[in-house]
């Protein structure tokens, strides 16, 4: 490898990507990508995270999970205490609203594309074709891509799903960083899969971010004040305008 960029990747995905059986309920697959540079994960985004964690359980071990929260199960079964939760969901998302991420996500109405294309198609694969193609564009414009050593490496964190996904995954995104994608070209990026039990800071904010994008393109018309704060950290085009850059809703 010539050389590491400034900046690192976390993924994270709400709903599932099968289609052999879809959930009327959520027939979504979304796919959330957070680019934050290294220096602001160090020095500002795990800290105040950390923080969060000490304050809230006395330790930093417990994992944030957006579903857990979002029922109050295991650790988090402590904020069912009166006002307990609406303070916690206050300091988790002005920390989020703090996080100097852009995010990258991709929404598959799984039915829509079972109906135009079949079911041949992977919602995991197309999410991540287009979260790629748009952060190397991203990066490009920072001059991350490469240097005058050669390509700048980015990794791109994902949580482990076990070990056939794992696999599946590795290969759509070498496939993807081999010149499958839109500029057909070889895009620096390096998979790193994580297990769950990592207790990564950077794949947690991606698991908060993934679900509010979901039920916002879903139910457009229900409160959703997560939605608010992640639809602040959508790349943009210069006009201000995220789709097609930030958010790619398919088909």
């Amino acid at each position: 490898m010539a050389g590491f960029s400034d900046y690192i990747v976390f993924v994270d995905e709400s709903g599932d990507h099968g289609m052999a059986a879809i959930d009327s309920g959520y027939p979504l697959f979304v796919l959330a990508c957070c680019l934050i540079s290294k220096k602001d994960y160090m020095e500002t985004v795990v800290p105040a995270v950390q923080r969060i964690k000490f304050d809230t359980f006395g330790h930093d071990t417990v994992v944030l999970h957006e579903r857990d929260i979002r029922r109050d199960l295991g650790p988090f079964a402590i904020l069912r205490e009166p006002g307990r939760k609406t303070a916690f969901l206050e300091v988790l998302n002005d920390a989020l609203r703090r996080a100097k991420i852009t995010v990258f996500a991709a929404v598959i109405d799984k039915r829509r594309l079972l109906e135009q294309r079949g079911d041949g198609h992977n919602p995991y694969e197309i999410s991540l074709r287009f979260c790629l193609e748009r952060i190397y564009y991203t990066l490009s414009k920072s001059g991350q891509t490469y240097d005058a050593r050669g390509p700048l490496w980015t990794h791109v964190v994902c949580e482990s799903r076990g070990r056939n996904e794992d696999e599946d995954l590795e290969l759509a995104f070498r496939r993807i960083c081999e010149g499958d994608n839109y500029p057909n070209r070889k895009l620096p990026f390096v998979p790193v899969i994580a297990d769950k039990k990592s207790n990564s800071i950077g794949l947690q904010l991606a698991d908060l971010v993934a679900r509010p994008i979901g039920i916002k393109q879903l139910r457009p018309q229900q409160e959703n004040r997560a939605w608010e704060i992640m639809a602040s950290k959508l790349d943009r085009n210069s006009s201000g305008d995220f789709h097609g850059y930030g958010l790619k809703c398919f088909p």
